[in-house]
C-alpha cells in the first residue's frame, strides 16, 4: 500500500528539531559513502522558460530511494499561481515498493530551513546571537524556527520590500519573544548581524560582499536553481570561505557560484568543499573568529528523503493520509 500525504496532512507532522538532526546525518552520510546524491539534470522544452528538475537520492540509513520532481514555472506569477511546485516519491530500498507520495511544498520549506540550520551549526561562531534575514516570507519564518534550535538567537534584523510582508513576518514569529527590527536595506542587515540568510527569488544580487564584516556567516538560500540567477555578488563569494551542499549540483545550477566562475574571478577548485565533509569530520569548518563563511544552498533530493522519512513515520503513527494500492 502507498501512503498519499497532502499538504494539509503534512503541516501538523513537522518537527523542526528532528528534521535538523535528520538532514545533518543525511548530508554527513554522503561523505561517509552510505548515501547517494547524484546531480540533477534540468529539463527544458524548446521555447519555454519553465524548468523541470528530478532530484533523486538513496539512503542506507533511511532505507529509502527518493525522487522529487520540481517544476519551476516563472510564468505562473502572472496568474497568481506558485512559481515552484513539487511532489516527492519515496521507495523502499528493500522491496522497491512505492511507500509514499507527498506534496512537496511543506517538506521543501522545512528541510531548506533545516539545512541552513545545519550549516550554521557547523560554520557560524557558536555564540552568535543576532540573525539577519533578507526576505521575510514563509521561508524566513521557517528559518527563525530552525535557527533557534542551533544558536542562542535573541535579535532578528530583517529587510523586505513589502510592508505587508514585514507585518506578516513579525506576527508569525512574535511567539518567540525576540527583538525584531525592520532595517532600511540589505546592507544595513548584513552590517549588523552575526548570521545572515538570503531568502529571495532574486535574479541579480541583492547582497554585496562589501557589506560583510569579519566573523559573519552567510547562508545564500533563495535564488532559483538556475545558473544565471543569484542573490550575492562576486565579491561576496571571493571574500568568503565557501561551502556547498553538493559540488556537482552547484556546478550545474547555482548562479551564485557559476557566474563568478564564468567571469574568471573564481575556480570551482577554490570552493572549500561540501558541508557533508565538515559534518563527517573530514574537512575543517570555521578556522577563526574572523573567518567569513558562506554556505551556498541549492537544495538536495537527499534532504527531501530525510524529511520524507520523518513525515511518513509520523503519519503512520497518527493515522494521517490516504492509503491506496497502486497495483489495483
Amino acid at each position: 500500500m502507498t501512503l498519499i500525504l497532502r499538504r494539509g496532512d503534512l503541516e501538523p507532522l513537522v518537527d523542526m528539531r528532528a528534521t535538523i538532526e535528520a538532514v545533518d546525518a543525511a548530508m554527513g552520510d554522503v561523505a561517509r559513502g552510505t548515501a547517494v546524491q547524484p546531480a540533477p539534470a534540468l529539463m527544458r522544452l524548446p521555447g519555454s522558460d519553465s524548468g523541470f528538475l528530478p532530484m533523486a537520492a538513496a539512503s542506507q540509513r533511511a532505507g529509502l530511494a527518493a525522487v522529487k520532481l520540481l517544476a519551476d514555472v516563472p510564468a505562473n506569477a502572472e496568474h497568481g499561481l506558485p512559481t515552484q511546485r513539487s511532489s516527492i516519491v519515496l521507495v523502499s530500498t528493500d522491496t522497491g515498493e512505492v511507500l509514499a507520495v507527498l506534496d512537496g511544498a511543506v517538506p521543501t520549506r522545512i528541510r531548506t530551513a533545516a539545512a541552513t540550520a545545519v550549516a550554521t551549526r557547523h560554520l557560524a561562531r557558536p555564540g552568535s546571537t543576532t540573525l539577519g534575514l533578507v526576505g521575510a516570507g514563509a521561508l524566513a519564518v521557517a528559518h527563525v524556527t530552525a535557527m533557534l534550535e542551533v544558536l542562542p538567537i535573541g535579535t532578528v534584523h530583517f529587510w523586505t520590500r513589502s510592508r505587508a510582508t514585514a507585518h506578516g513576518f513579525q506576527k508569525a514569529i512574535e511567539q518567540h519573544g525576540l527583538k525584531v527590527r525592520l532595517l532600511e536595506s540589505p546592507h544595513a542587515v548584513a552590517q549588523s548581524v552575526d548570521v545572515l540568510c538570503t531568502l529571495t527569488p532574486a535574479v541579480e544580487p541583492v547582497v554585496h560582499g562589501a557589506s560583510f564584516v569579519p566573523g559573519l556567516h552567510v547562508n545564500a538560500v533563495g535564488a532559483r536553481p538556475r545558473p544565471d540567477h543569484r542573490e550575492v555578488d562576486t565579491e561576496a563569494i571571493l571574500r568568503s570561505r565557501v561551502f556547498v551542499d553538493s559540488l556537482p549540483t552547484v556546478r550545474q545550477k547555482s548562479g551564485d557560484i557559476v557566474i563568478p566562475v564564468n567571469e574568471g574571478a573564481l575556480r570551482f577548485d577554490d570552493l572549500e568543499g561540501e558541508l557533508g565533509s565538515v559534518i563527517a569530520g573530514l574537512h575543517p569548518g570555521r578556522k577563526s573568529e574572523d573567518d567569513i563563511t558562506l554556505f551556498k544552498s541549492v537544495g538536495l533530493g537527499l534532504q527531501d528523503l530525510a524529511i520524507g522519512r520523518l513525515l511518513v513515520d509520523a503519519a503512520l503513527a497518527t493515522g494521517r493520509g490516504v492509503r491506496v494500492d497502486l497495483r489495483a
